[in-house]
């Protein structure tokens, strides 16, 4: 559905560009691949400067006052992090240098928890990106487990004859919450809804959700939650993992060494309790701080009118897209749909080259198989182009990512 004039003149403004420093010094560039990472906000980068400069100090392991600010940092942004996500506790937030480690830390640990061995099954979607497959298929390697798929129907969903594939076997679901190629949510309450019915535990990959849509565990009703901070506007190089208390109490260690642990002797370790029995070594406090700071920064204007603008910009998008009869968007052809990311070909025009000549331009999109190369093959693709907006988007950026298309098409087929 096309947008109203109302709705248009609220992605015509833009009142947060000026907030991000890349985007405010160059008022031509115009980035669309916010799926693989954010721009950072002002708010962000002051925050890792500010903690090298006031509190840069080892956290956890000094008395003195430049320590004790180190750790408060990290608790603090420990609590907002839980709040933002709907955890019941701050013990609950696990710091990963991204979602890729959370997703290995949980494929390593889970299947000793809950005993993965042959005859059993771990459930994934074919959706997910390479950080939610490849650590099942080694976990399987490893235990004698089936991987099994859960395939798309011709809507782009999972139908009633692929869920049911989740069954006495299975022990482990893990899904994408949003897909970073067709920008699609994925049902996990009922997902979980049937998982647990059969008592097999449910992972999420939250990354592409966390930063677009408000989150909220307890009601998706997951077991274990990872996402990174890179794409909500927070550095890179952490990321979250959140569980259920109970069930991290469970899980072992993934990693070893200084401050997970409770006591050592020469010939055995107590661990420490969660959360630091899973954060092995010196932590990115400064990291976390900033974390902190970028969740502040979304909560402070609202994640509700932030995904409401970009449920504008991605129905905009796709609109635009609509109307060049040369270009095929991979995924529902409904906008309201897609969250954020938009995934399309532009005829037999190689995505590589589509990125290449739009960059000439300024625009910025994504080309290529975006870690999900199962789910391209079944839809047929090989690689594809993907355009994915952030709330500091605006219509003018979706204008001239069209204007480039047009290029690219021209230099092409004249």
């Amino acid at each position: 559905m096309a947008l109203t004039a109302s709705e248009f003149e609220l992605i015509r403004e833009n009142p947060y560009r000026a907030d991000f420093p890349l985007l405010a010094a160059d008022p031509e560039l115009v980035f669309l691949d916010s799926a693989a990472t954010a721009q950072r906000p002002a708010a962000v980068l002051e925050a890792l400067t500010r903690f090298y400069e006031t509190m840069n100090a080892n956290p956890l392991r000094g008395l003195y006052s430049l320590s004790v600010a180190a750790t408060s940092a990290i608790d603090e942004a420990r609590a907002k992090i839980a709040r933002f996500i709907g955890a019941a506790s701050a013990d609950e937030i696990v710091f990963c240098r991204n979602a890729s480690e959370a997703l290995n830390l949980v494929a390593h640990v889970l299947p000793e928890l809950v005993g993965l061995g042959p005859g059993d099954e771990v459930a994934i979607t074919i959706m997910e990106h390479h950080s939610n497959l490849i650590p099942w298929q080694e976990a399987c390697r490893r235990s004698g487990a089936k991987l099994v798929h859960l395939y798309l129907d011709e809507d782009f969903r999972i139908p009633e004859g692929e869920l049911a594939k989740i069954g006495p076997a299975t022990k482990i679901v893990s899904a994408t919450h949003v897909s970073n190629v067709l920008g699609t949510v994925t049902d996990v309450a009922e997902l979980a809804r049937r998982a647990h019915g059969q008592g097999a535990v449910v992972v999420v990959d939250g990354a592409q959700s966390a930063p677009h849509i408000p989150v909220d565990v307890a009601a998706l009703d997951a077991d274990l939650f990872a996402f990174s901070a890179h794409k909500l506007g927070g550095p890179m190089g952490i990321g979250v993992l959140w569980g259920k208390a109970a069930l991290l109490d469970e899980m072992p260690p993934f990693l070893t060494g200084g401050e997970m642990i409770d006591s050592v002797t020469e010939t055995d370790a107590i661990w420490a309790p969660v959360p630091a029995k899973f954060e092995a070594g010196t932590q990115d406090a400064a990291g976390a701080f900033a974390t902190g700071a970028a969740i502040d920064y979304l909560a402070e204007r609202g994640m509700d009118v932030l995904e409401a603008r970009e449920a504008l910009l991605t129905r905009y998008l796709v609109d635009r897209l609509g109307e060049l009869d040369y270009v095929r968007i991979i995924g529902p052809a409904d906008g309201e749909r897609h969250v954020s990311a938009v995934s399309f070909a532009v005829g037999d025009v190689h995505p590589h080259d589509v990125a290449s000549i739009l960059d000439m331009s300024k625009v910025c999109i994504r080309a290529g198989h975006h870690c999900a190369q199962p789910l391209l093959a079944r839809l047929g693709e090989e690689s594809t182009c993907r355009a994915s907006v952030a709330f500091y988007n605006d219509a003018n950026d979706i204008d001239r990512l069209i204007e480039g298309l047009t290029k690219v098409w021209s230099v092409f087929h004249g």
